[in-house]
C-alpha cells in the first residue's frame, strides 16, 4: 500500500463561488476540467468533519463526516508526490491530478471487523453526467461503495457508474509518480455488493485505483472502508468537467441587440447565472458542469416580445450548447401579470389562458404576458402548480375598441399545501444523508437530510401520515423511528429523531513482556447473542456496530498461559451515543515455564555406577525383566558385532585379491 503520504496541504483551493455575471460577449467556447478541493478538514480519531467543493459552476459543495482512525497519514494531502497521470484512464478525460489535494482515510480501528463509514452530503443534488470519483490503494482492502438520490432511493450499481480499475503506479505510463506498482494489479467490482476490491492475496502493493462516474443526481455519498491485512489507508479524488453555454439575441428588425437579460436555469430550476447581451447580441455562460437540464431564459426588455419561445434547453452533456433568440416590438394591446404565492415568492412554469384559448407560462419572476389580445371582454385563467390552489384571481377585463394601451396586474395569489419537516440529530449535531419516508395520501414519498440534518417534505395534502426514519451505516435509531402526524393548514416543522452512533469494542492481548498472544479467544456478549473473536497476530481483535449499552468482554486463556496475580478475564466496556472508539483495557497473560528435559546419564565400564540424580529413576541402565545390569550385554554384544562385520569385509577383500590374481596369471 503507498506510504508517500505527504503533509496537510498548506493552502487549499478556494471553493468555486457562484455569481451573477456582467454581460460578457460571447468567446470561443472551450471544455475545462477541474479537480475538487477541501476546503476544510478537522477532527480526531473516530471523529472528522470537512467540506469538499466540486470544481465547476453552479458551486457544488458537500459536507463530510468521516469515523476513520486517526495517524498514518490522515487528512488533505497536498498530491505532489502522489497523483494521477494524464495516461490513466481518468487522467485522460479529467486531465492530471499532479499538485491537487486529495484526502486519505484508515478503517474505524485497525481490525478486520472495524470498517469506517465516510459519507458526502451535497448541499444540492450532483448534476447526472460531468464528474467522476476515484478510490485510490485499493489493495489489502475493500469499499463498500452506496449513495442516496435527492428522491431518498438508493443508486443501483449501474447508476454508480463504475468505468473500471487500473494502476497509478504501472511501469510505462508518461508523467506518473515515482512509486513502482503492476499493471495487473486492480481492484474488481462487484455490482452485486457495490465493492471494490483489492488484489486476491490482500498484498500491500501501491497504485491500485478504481474510478466512477455516476449517472444519476446524488444527495449522499458514503464509502465503507474495510481492513483485510495490514494497516491499510485508502485516497480519494473528486473531479469535473465544465463547457460553455452562448448565444445571440437578435430583433427581428433592427438586427443583434445589446443589453437584453438572459438567465441560466439549472434542472432544479434554481437561477444559476444571469448576464446581458453586449458585442452585437452576444453572451456567454462560462464553465458549467458537464450535463444536461439547463434552461436558458430570455428576459425581453421593455416594449419587447420573444418571437418564438423565451426558454431553450441547454444540454452540456458531451459538447458546448447554442441557444439563439429572436424579439419583436409588442403590438398592442397586451395583457400582463404575476403569479406569487402568500409569502411572495414567484410561482415558476404555471399555465396561464385567456378565454381558454392560448397559454403561456410564467417565467422566473412569475410574470407573463400576451401580445395582441383582441378587443372584447376576456377572462384570464391559471392551472396551479401541483401542491398550490388559487387563493385570488383577477376579474374579468375588457379591451375597448381603437385601444393601445397595455393591461397590466392581472394578477394571481396562490397558497402553497402545507410542508412537513424536521431535523435528524445525534448527540445534539445535524446528521446528513439519512432517508426519510411519508406515508400519506398521496403514497410514499422520499427524502434525505441536508448537511445540517434537516428535511421538509412541500406542498403535501392535508391528511395523516407516517414519518419512518432509516438509520444510515454507523447508526441506530435512538426512540422510535416511526411517528404518527396529522397534517392540516400549518406546516410541521419539529418532526425529529435522534439518532446513536455505532460503537466499536477494540482490545489487544499480550504477555506481561508485551508480545502479542495470537489466536486466543475473546467473546464479547451482544442483545443477540455471544460472539466469538480471534486475535490477529498482533495479537487485536474488535467487533464493530455495537449499538449503545454495556458489554461483556472474557478472555479464554489459551494453553500455554496463565493468569498473573491480579489479573483478569473479563472486563465491561460502554459504549456511547457519541459512537467514540471504546477501548477495552488490554488482556495480560503470563507465558508458562517449560521444566527443561534433564539429560540421562551414562555409565561406562570402567565406572558402573551411575550418579545420583533424583530426575532419574532409581532402575536406569537395568534391564526391566531381570534387574540385571545392562551395559556389560550392550558392551558385548557390541565387540560381537564389530568382529562379526569385520570379518566379513575381510573375507570379501581375501575373495577379491585372489580373483585378481588369477585373472593376471591367466587362470
Amino acid at each position: 500500500m503507498t506510504r508517500r503520504i505527504g503533509a496537510a496541504v498548506l493552502a487549499l483551493l478556494g471553493a468555486s463561488a457562484l455569481a451573477l455575471t456582467a454581460a460578457v460577449p460571447a468567446a470561443s467556447a472551450a471544455t475545462t476540467s477541474s479537480w475538487a478541493a477541501w476546503p476544510t478538514f478537522s477532527g480526531a480519531s473516530g471523529s472528522y468533519q470537512g467540506t469538499m467543493t466540486l470544481a465547476g459552476q453552479p458551486a457544488l459543495t458537500a459536507a463530510l463526516t468521516s469515523d476513520s482512525v486517526g495517524g498514518g497519514g490522515v487528512g488533505v494531502i497536498s498530491g505532489a508526490s502522489t497523483w494521477l497521470a494524464a495516461s490513466t484512464p481518468v487522467g485522460a478525460k479529467y486531465g492530471s491530478s499532479r499538485d491537487q489535494p486529495y484526502l486519505n482515510l484508515r478503517p474505524k480501528a485497525n481490525n478486520a471487523a472495524s470498517p469506517s463509514t465516510t459519507t458526502y452530503s451535497f448541499a444540492t443534488p450532483t448534476p447526472p453526467s460531468g464528474w467522476t470519483f476515484v478510490l485510490g490503494d485499493i489493495d489489502a482492502d475493500r469499499v463498500t461503495v452506496t449513495a442516496i438520490g435527492p428522491d431518498g432511493s438508493a443508486l443501483t450499481p449501474d447508476e454508480l457508474g463504475f468505468n473500471g480499475g487500473f494502476n497509478y503506479c504501472a511501469p510505462g505510463l508518461a508523467g506518473k509518480p515515482s512509486c513502482t506498482g503492476s499493471a495487473t494489479d486492480v481492484p474488481t467490482w462487484d455490482p452485486a455488493t457495490q465493492v471494490l476490491r483489492g488484489n486476491d492475496a490482500a498484498a500491500d502493493t501501491a497504485g491500485a485505483a478504481g474510478w466512477f462516474e455516476p449517472s444519476a443526481p446524488i444527495s449522499s455519498l458514503t464509502f465503507t472502508f474495510q481492513q483485510r491485512l495490514g494497516a491499510p489507508v485508502y485516497q480519494t479524488w473528486f473531479a469535473s468537467i465544465a463547457r460553455d453555454v452562448t448565444g445571440t439575441v437578435t430583433d427581428q428588425t433592427t438586427g443583434p441587440l445589446d443589453g437584453v437579460g438572459v438567465r441560466l436555469i439549472d434542472r432544479d430550476s434554481r437561477v444559476v447565472a444571469s448576464t446581458t447581451t453586449a458585442g452585437g447580441g452576444a453572451y456567454t455562460f462560462a464553465g458549467y458542469f458537464a450535463t444536461d437540464g439547463y434552461t436558458v431564459q430570455l428576459v425581453p426588455p421593455t416594449g419587447k416580445i420573444a418571437d418564438g419561445p423565451a426558454r431553450a434547453a441547454a444540454d452540456l452533456t458531451d459538447a458546448d450548447a447554442v441557444a439563439d433568440f429572436t424579439v419583436r416590438d409588442i403590438v398592442p394591446v397586451a395583457v400582463s401579470g404575476t403569479a406569487l404565492d402568500t409569502d411572495g415568492v414567484p410561482i415558476v412554469g404555471a399555465t396561464v389562458t385567456i378565454d381558454g384559448a392560448g397559454s403561456v407560462t410564467t417565467d422566473t419572476d412569475g410574470n407573463y404576458l400576451f401580445d395582441t389580445v383582441p378587443v372584447g371582454d376576456h377572462t384570464v385563467v391559471i392551472t396551479p402548480p401541483t401542491g398550490y390552489a388559487v387563493q385570488t384571481a383577477p376579474a374579468s377585463f375588457t379591451v375597448p375598441v381603437g385601444s393601445e394601451t397595455p393591461i397590466t396586474q392581472q394578477d394571481f395569489v396562490l397558497v402553497a399545501n402545507p410542508s412537513l419537516g424536521g431535523v435528524i440529530t445525534s448527540g445534539g449535531v445535524g446528521v446528513a444523508g439519512v432517508t426519510v419516508s411519508v406515508d400519506g395520501p398521496n403514497g410514499v414519498e422520499s427524502a434525505v437530510t441536508a448537511a445540517d440534518g434537516s428535511y421538509r417534505f412541500p406542498l403535501l395534502p392535508a391528511g395523516s401520515y407516517e414519518v419512518s426514519v432509516v438509520a444510515p451505516e454507523g447508526y441506530v435509531v435512538s426512540g422510535a423511528a416511526t411517528r404518527a402526524e396529522e397534517l392540516a393548514g400549518a406546516d410541521l416543522d419539529a418532526v425529529d429523531f435522534e439518532l446513536a452512533r455505532l460503537g466499536t469494542v477494540i482490545g489487544d492481548v499480550r504477555t506481561d513482556t508485551d508480545a502479542p498472544v495470537p489466536a486466543a479467544t475473546v467473546t464479547v456478549t451482544t442483545p443477540g447473542g455471544p460472539v466469538a473473536l480471534t486475535t490477529t497476530a498482533e495479537g487485536s481483535y474488535g467487533l464493530a456496530d455495537l449499538a449503545p449499552g454495556s458489554y461483556e468482554v472474557t478472555l479464554t486463556v489459551p494453553a500455554g498461559y496463565s493468569v498473573p496475580a491480579g489479573g483478569a478475564t473479563t472486563a465491561t466496556v460502554v459504549v456511547g451515543t457519541d459512537g467514540a472508539v471504546q477501548t477495552v483495557p488490554t488482556f495480560v497473560l503470563v507465558a508458562d515455564e517449560v521444566a527443561p528435559v534433564p539429560p540421562v546419564p551414562t555409565a561406562t565400564p570402567s565406572d558402573p555406577a551411575v550418579p545420583s540424580n533424583p530426575a532419574v529413576p532409581s532402575n536406569a541402565g537395568r534391564l526391566p525383566s531381570t534387574g540385571a545390569d545392562a551395559m556389560p550385554w550392550i558392551v558385548a554384544a557390541g565387540a560381537l558385532f564389530v568382529l562379526g562385520a569385520a570379518g566379513v569385509v575381510t573375507a570379501a577383500v581375501l575373495r577379491r585379491r585372489r580373483a585378481n590374481r588369477d585373472e593376471l596369471s591367466g587362470e
